[in-house]
């Protein structure tokens, strides 16, 4: 018999299609949730939209195409979410990318930073009165163990000067925990928790089909142990109250400790905004 323990909680899931993200958006499902999917694909969407109705039962799974790169488009998401929905209880920030050279986005902002950060903070606090509103409501931010080989340089946020897949990618990680402690602060009160974590080593087509895709597979975590703590965060009870916490395998543990400058937080969210405005600007006007 299907759970009900989700029933009437409306939760969107950012690169729901493929890995950790569908896993994640079926068992929403399966728990009775009304699963708003995101894919940058709409033929990959749709295939895992009919296998997730299919394999849980549940009708209620709407599928939202968005490209978390560009801002345009994240904004159009947000939009279409509001205009839906008048309710909002689960935002999970999993879409993720790793590029092995750097290149831009349509916005020209270097893709791992605008993909695995600069996204999820338009597309949250474009939906924070929506988050609010709905209140209890959860934000959940698919982080990585690979912030810790990450730097905030403010100099070169754009990595620039230097280009190291893994470093950049971590740095965009940390970028993305930073985030989740000063909004923490800021929704105090709010009834709207936030929570970032480290989902595991995860074998699946992030890391290509290359011989690293192959060998990762056999080393790696299912999509579908990998998405254990992510479920956990927007389901579970023993979470409700908990905010401003970095989990892995399901349990609250320390990030690293350049996570924890909340002056460095706070420069980057104005940064960010500052970010957001210009690009959103040269867009407008050419």
């Amino acid at each position: 018999m299907a759970s009900t323990e989700m029933q009437g909680r409306v939760c969107l899931v950012t690169g729901a299609n493929n890995g950790i993200g569908k896993v994640t958006a079926l068992e929403l499902a399966r728990r009775g949730a009304h699963v708003i999917m995101v894919s940058r694909n709409r033929a990959k969407g749709e295939e895992a939209q009919a296998e997730i109705k299919r394999e849980s039962g549940n009708e209620q799974v709407d599928l939202l195409i968005a490209d978390m790169s560009s801002l345009a488009s994240v904004r159009q998401l947000a939009q279409e979410v509001k205009d839906r929905y008048p309710q909002l209880h689960v935002l999970i920030n999993n879409a993720g990318a790793m590029y092995n050279k750097r290149q831009e986005s349509v916005d020209g902002i270097e893709s791992s930073f605008a993909t695995n950060y600069v996204g999820p903070f338009l597309l949250t606090n474009l939906l924070l009165d929506l988050l609010k509103a709905s209140a209890p409501a959860r934000i959940v931010n698919v982080s990585s163990t690979a912030h810790k080989m990450g730097k905030i340089d403010f100099n070169d946020l754009q990595s620039e000067k230097s280009y190291r897949p893994m470093g950049v990618y971590g740095s965009a990680k940390l970028a993305l925990i930073l985030f989740t402690y000063q909004l923490a602060h800021r929704l105090e009160g709010t009834g709207v928790t936030v929570n970032a974590l480290h989902p595991g080593v995860v074998g699946t087509s992030f890391f290509g089909d290359g011989l690293l895709g192959k060998l990762g597979k056999l080393v790696m975590l299912s999509p579908e142990k990998g998405a254990q703590t992510t479920i956990y965060l927007a389901t579970s009870p023993d979470v409700a109250n908990v905010s401003g916490k970095y989990f892995d395998k399901s349990k609250a543990v320390p990030s690293s400790k350049a996570s924890y400058d909340e002056q460095a937080g706070l420069r980057l969210w104005q940064i960010t905004e500052q970010l957001i405005e210009q690009k959103s600007a040269q867009a407008a006007g050419a």
